[in-house]
């Protein structure tokens, strides 16, 4: 799918459209997105600051879905466990950047190339407009090479 094509797809999935999130960039290449939630009236939490589900959210499929078209059909590639460390509170616009290196790529690919599950942790960490850390999700996704066909 072309990253122009996920990113609308993305934006109008009512979860996220719901939640105030938004993809602000996939580059060509899937190893670099941008996401943003802005803080609304309906995403604030009692004390006025980002509700922690939202930035949750915001983190959730991202690193899944870059690696499923990064690595392409050869792989199975899930979500396995997620964690989020609430660092500050977040107000105003957060921005969340999730990147894939080189080096996590080949890492990938040495860790699968016998058929092996591979459960590598990635991490993003969410920003407010000062630059400010305001959580950071750790994301453990499962990997595993498919068997060729016969």
């Amino acid at each position: 799918m072309s990253p122009r094509k996920m990113k609308w797809l993305i934006n109008l999935w009512p979860p996220y459209l719901g939640a105030g999130i938004k993809v602000e960039h996939i580059a060509p290449d899937y190893r670099r997105v941008e996401v943003s939630l802005r803080m609304r009236w309906y995403n604030r939490n009692y004390v006025g600051t980002h509700f922690g589900g939202s930035l949750f959210a915001m983190a959730d499929p991202f690193y899944m879905l870059m690696l499923m078209q990064i690595l392409g059909r050869d792989y199975y590639v899930w979500d396995k466990s997620a964690h989020i460390d609430f660092v500050s509170p977040g107000k105003g616009k957060v921005t969340a950047l999730f990147l894939v290196t080189d080096e996590v790529i080949e890492a990938i690919q040495q860790a699968t190339a016998s058929g092996d599950k591979y459960l590598p942790e990635l991490l993003v960490l969410i920003h407010d407009e000062q630059g400010n850390l305001v959580a950071r999700v750790s994301k453990q996704l499962y990997i595993k090479r498919k068997p060729p066909k016969a």
